[in-house]
């Protein structure tokens, strides 16, 4: 179910602060008519549901602003918090109507068994945990899956290597590496063996000749 979040128009001359401790929540929207941006009110407890349920930069919201009067689907592009106590300070919500193609942030899913890591005992590194891409702002990936099935000890996946939806553009350098499988450090081996050995050398002495 697609979310939605009612919206008001900033009173004029209306202090930040005194809007916070209203129970209300700053918020501007942007995109919905060129280079304007507009100031707008939301219901602190209906803010957080909303943020708590929205990903940035990736989740579509039905906004309503009945006194303006406007509506339409919109990307939350910023949330700003209290930097240690966690509060809401101001929402910002980037219109897509207008537009034919948005940049969103898509997590990566990483699915399958790496053959390294289960069969040689390599650790597989996620270098990238999401990916920003160019689409159409209606279909907007909830997630990219990477399959690290077929990678062994050594061996990395790339952007340029990922199988992305149909009409989803990957952006920023082609050669980042995505995931990689590394091998067990010779010090680890060299450490694991020292310790077999300790551990025979004890077990040894603690038993009585015969």
């Amino acid at each position: 179910m697609p979310l939605t979040i009612e919206c008001q128009k900033r009173p004029d001359g209306s202090k930040p602060n005194a809007l916070r401790q209203g129970g209300q929540i700053p918020a501007t929207l942007y995109g919905h008519n060129g280079t304007e941006s507009v100031q707008l009110v939301i219901d602190a407890k209906k803010a957080g549901f909303l943020v708590r349920d929205a990903a940035v930069n990736n989740t579509l919201i039905q906004v309503n602003v009945p006194d303006m009067p406007w509506k339409g689907k919109a990307l939350l592009r910023e949330v700003q918090k209290h930097p240690w106590k966690g509060h809401l300070y101001h929402i910002s919500f980037f219109s897509i109507a207008a537009q034919s193609s948005i940049e969103v942030t898509v997590p990566l899913n990483f699915v399958g068994d790496a053959t390294g890591v289960k069969n040689d005992g390599g650790t597989l590194n996620s270098v990238l945990t999401e990916l920003a891409v160019k689409c159409d702002p209606e279909q907007i990936p909830e997630k990219i899956d990477v399959d690290v099935t077929a990678l062994n000890v050594g061996d990395a996946l790339h952007v340029n290597e990922l199988t992305l939806p149909a009409g989803v553009e990957a952006l920023g350098e082609s050669d980042r590496v995505v995931v990689m499988i590394a091998g067990v450090s010779t010090a680890a081996v060299s450490d694991a063996a020292e310790e077999e050995s300790a551990a025979a050398e004890e077990s040894a002495a603690a038993t009585p000749a015969g």
